[in-house]
């Protein structure tokens, strides 16, 4: 009976996620995690939700790793922990999580799919001045729009 409560509150708690209430999450993956300590999911969602919800980027980030210490080879924990790394700010500790997940999982193609949206960024235009700088911020823009294809000749 305490299973499918559990279950039932980690389901509640995913849709709340998914829908972008992280806060209201947070209770219905923390009941989860009381009936079922032992599940790697539960862990991992209650730490991406406490990142997104509270932004307790280091709560939510030893929640993660403690999950993926528990199955290593399940793709939604990498990406779990890549996203807590994503809403701290921190994009390349994001794709070291996301890397290692390839190698653990097989190339999964969730995993592959967030490398590409996570993508390299290019060289700023100006390497000596600073990536922010408003020089090389304002050119990097220019440089982008020139690069991929006018909408306007597709629309002629």
């Amino acid at each position: 009976m305490a299973e499918v409560d559990a279950v039932s509150e980690f389901k509640e708690g995913l849709s709340l996620l998914r829908n972008n209430y992280a806060r209201k999450a947070l209770s219905y993956f923390t009941r989860a995690i009381e009936l079922d300590k032992t599940n790697p999911f539960y862990m991992s969602y209650l730490g991406l939700a406490m990142a997104a919800g509270e932004r307790n980027w280091d709560a939510g980030e030893e929640l993660c790793l403690q999950a993926i210490k528990m199955r290593r080879t399940q793709p939604e924990l990498y990406l779990n922990l890549a996203d807590v790394y994503r809403l701290a700010g921190k994009r390349s500790e994001a794709i070291e999580a996301l890397t290692q997940g390839m190698t653990m999982t097989k190339r999964d193609a969730r995993i592959v799919e967030a490398l590409i949206r996570f993508g390299r960024r290019r060289q700023p235009v100006i390497p000596f001045l600073g990536r922010d700088h408003f020089i090389n911020r304002g050119l990097g823009k220019l440089r982008y729009r020139l690069s991929r294809p006018s909408q306007q000749q597709s629309n002629s």
